[in-house]
């Protein structure tokens, strides 16, 4: 039934995903012309490398257009193609932008057109050059991300700003010192491993374990780098690759197309990534680093300057994207500042410095240097003249490209109210669960407390803050740590990533039920009504528990569905999570179309019958939380030998039947909601604390009887 249901809802929202498609038609500049360049007249045809179109005023060349897709091949957080149309004055400002295509599903399914077109819209003024600038000139400050699309809105962010960038280095727009050649960083073509070997644009120096002794023995040194124990590959010392990340040909081909997107929008104008990746029993790294902060293995040379390279502009990198690219044991990335006074097209070396004692103790250093020379096609002729100066700014995780708080440390900033707030939640949910034993023997207590959280979660939560995890963040992670991870990225939306974090200590200590039962506003709304449908009176339906047990694995086989269709798109697998009702109830309150509200009432409808039945039936997210929960390290939840034997009491009452008629509590389905706990303290209730209390009552009376007797007789 619900594969019939999710495909019902999929045909009849199609019309709505498949109209917006991958730009291929030629740009039009003209036709948007007003909203993109409001002080232009006329525009010119596109051309140029990247690609742009100039604006005209009377005449006068007074800026540029130009496609975010044509001049760096823009895609959305889903991998498809996203193109902005945007413009830029003279003196480096934004002059307006318009959402052209997009391709989007998060935002095609779930978020309003209008507000990722406002989005965009908002960039007008910014000044990509001067990077000391916090506003627009119109007073404007960077926009919001949207909420519910914050990673999305964060790498159409990154495409603007890249593009424009782009744009004025071509035009002259940024400054840049050198009067000969300058870097060509935007052209990208595909490319292979072995291409950007063969052209240059990756050196390579390997050396053998004969190599060093030779260099050592040269010094007059006898020594010997020790064997190990392994195969041939163990005569390899190292076999070393380096090149210059910037190009886009280069580094776009070797991270993928969002990361280096994401790396250098986040980087000042005039800074660079050096790429050094290798194999071998050698660490170009070592660990001193991480005590001195400076890499003592590896220093670039450029002339008389030796630079040094930080820790601080380090980032590490698990898997190449390049086709063909070989395992490499290590990757690194090295950001090399502007202040350096490094110079991309000029010619430069880096240095592998090995150290080794010698026989009488001493310290011999050995100096392997790795030439590099930027190749003719990375080279671009300068055209136009500077009209405004750069000021570069150290990067990093809290400052942004153009010298203030980053863009995710903005969000905080802004929502440090509703932060608060959920800290708030947070901590008090925290007492509930380490003060369990307290809070459920008052079973009218435990209930008020209950009830009270769950319309917290759903009123201010869910439906105020918008903060409904889903398992399209669960994929986003997986992704990430597959392709590179940045914090940036989860850090754009507070709540969420605050939730997150939570909810990973929460699976460690209690369980997955801690999310499931007492932060997820969709949940929250199916049990409130389901008490209210049992305050009418509503028949409630037992499942029979060999059925219930059977029905378990359909929302862990819908999340490994998902997972396998998100490693080969992503695209499809944000379609598919529309599985979840969370977005049509929760983020967008029911306003959206019939075939989604349809889907996620009638999911409302069941659970008046069958308490949560999307939970324990359907939700991906609870099943892939279930996963990390089996490492959790504690067992809160109290048993006594007679539960399953002797009584069924808690089992016959358990919301979501995650209690086995044995006695044992499932975790992969137990949502902690402390029921049974409340049963567990309640004298009226538990079989062998109703005996206790009833003989303990019986010898009272007995003593109040003989007491009443001796006072008689006496």
């Amino acid at each position: 039934m619900a594969t019939v249901i999710a495909i019902a809802v999929f045909v009849a929202a199609w019309p709505a995903l498949a109209q917006a498609m991958p730009p291929t038609a030629t740009t039009d500049f003209a036709a948007v012309l007003a909203d993109v360049f409001p002080d232009a007249d006329t525009v010119g045809p596109a051309g140029g490398d990247p690609a742009s179109a100039r604006a005209y005023r009377s005449g006068k060349v007074i800026g540029y257009l130009f496609s975010t897709y044509d001049v760096v091949g823009s895609v959305g957080y889903s991998g498809e193609p996203v193109d902005i149309i945007a413009g830029i004055d003279l003196d480096g400002r934004l002059t307006g932008a318009h959402l052209r295509r997009h391709n989007e599903p998060v935002l095609v399914i779930g978020i309003p057109e209008q507000d990722l077109r406002n989005y965009v819209a908002g960039f007008t003024g910014i000044d990509i050059v001067d990077s000391t600038a916090a506003v627009a000139a119109n007073g404007n400050e960077r926009p919001d991300a949207i909420s519910g699309a914050t990673i999305s809105s964060g790498v159409i962010h990154d495409a603007i700003i890249r593009a424009a960038r782009a744009v004025a280095r071509r035009h002259g727009i940024i400054e840049t010192d050198s009067a000969g050649p300058t870097l060509r960083r935007e052209n990208f073509e595909p490319a292979s491993w072995p291409e950007l070997l063969d052209d240059g644009a990756l050196v390579r120096l390997k050396l053998i374990r004969e190599d060093i002794t030779t260099a050592l023995q040269s010094q007059g040194e006898a020594f010997t780098v020790a064997q190990s124990n392994g195969a041939r590959t163990a005569d390899i010392f190292i076999d070393l690759y380096a090149g210059l990340l910037t190009p886009a040909r280069v580094g776009q081909n070797l991270l993928g197309q969002h990361a280096y997107t994401g790396l250098f929008a986040d980087l000042p104008l005039d800074d660079h990534i050096i790429f050094v990746a290798a194999n071998g029993a050698y660490s170009f790294k070592g660990t001193r680093y991480r005590r001195s902060g400076v890499f003592d293995r590896l220093q670039l040379v450029q002339g008389d300057r030796t630079i040094q390279l930080q820790r601080d502009g380090y980032r590490n990198v698990r898997k190449l994207k390049a086709a063909d690219a070989p395992d490499l044991r290590e990757i690194g990335l090295f950001r090399i500042p502007a202040g350096t006074g490094f110079d991309p097209v000029s010619d430069w070396r880096l240095e592998l410095l090995v150290q080794r004692e010698t026989a009488d103790g001493g310290r011999v250093l050995l100096t392997f240097p790795v030439d590099y020379r930027l190749p003719a096609i990375y080279r671009l002729e300068p055209q136009g003249t500077a009209t405004a100066p750069a000021t570069p700014t150290l990067p990093g995780l809290f400052v942004s490209p153009d010298g203030h708080a980053a863009n995710w440390l903005l969000n905080w900033q802004a929502r440090l109210p509703s932060i608060a707030a959920l800290s708030a939640m947070l901590i008090g949910l925290t007492a509930i669960l380490v003060f369990q034993d307290a809070l459920v023997r008052d079973p009218k207590l435990y209930r008020h407390v209950r009830l009270g959280y769950l319309t917290i979660t759903l009123l201010w939560l869910g439906f105020y803050a918008g903060a409904q995890l889903s398992v399209f963040n669960v994929l986003t992670f997986v992704h990430a740590l597959l392709t590179g991870f940045r914090w940036e990225f989860f850090l754009l939306d507070p709540l969420i990533f605050i939730l997150w974090s939570f909810v990973a200590v929460a699976l460690l200590f209690w369980g997955r039920g801690v999310f499931c039962g007492w932060l997820c506003p969709f949940g929250a709304l199916q049990e409130l009504l389901n008490e209210l449908a049992r305050l009418l009176r509503i028949p409630q339906v037992k499942v029979p528990f060999g059925l219930h047990e059977r029905l378990w694995p359909i929302k862990h086989i819908i999340f490994l569905g998902l997972l396998a269709v998100s490693l080969s798109s992503m695209t499809w697998a944000v379609i598919g999570t529309e599985v979840e009702p969370f977005k049509t109830a929760i983020t967008l309150k029911f306003i959206r179309d019939w075939p989604f509200v349809a889907y996620a009432v009638g999911l409302l409808l069941a659970g008046l019958f069958i308490e949560r039945f999307y939970c324990r039936y359907l939700c991906p997210l609870g099943a892939a939380l279930a996963i990390p929960a089996r490492l959790r390290m504690f067992e809160w939840l109290k048993r006594r030998f007679q539960c399953g034997r002797d009584c069924q009491i808690c089992a016959m009452n358990c919301t979501v039947q995650a209690i086995h008629p044995t006695g044992e509590i499932n975790p992969n389905e137990c949502i902690y909601c402390l029921a049974c706990q409340a049963n567990y303290s309640n004298d009226q209730l538990c079989p062998p604390l109703v005996q206790r209390r009833r003989r303990r009552e019986k010898l009272l009376a007995s003593e109040a009887a003989y007491s009443a007797k001796q006072e008689t007789t006496g």
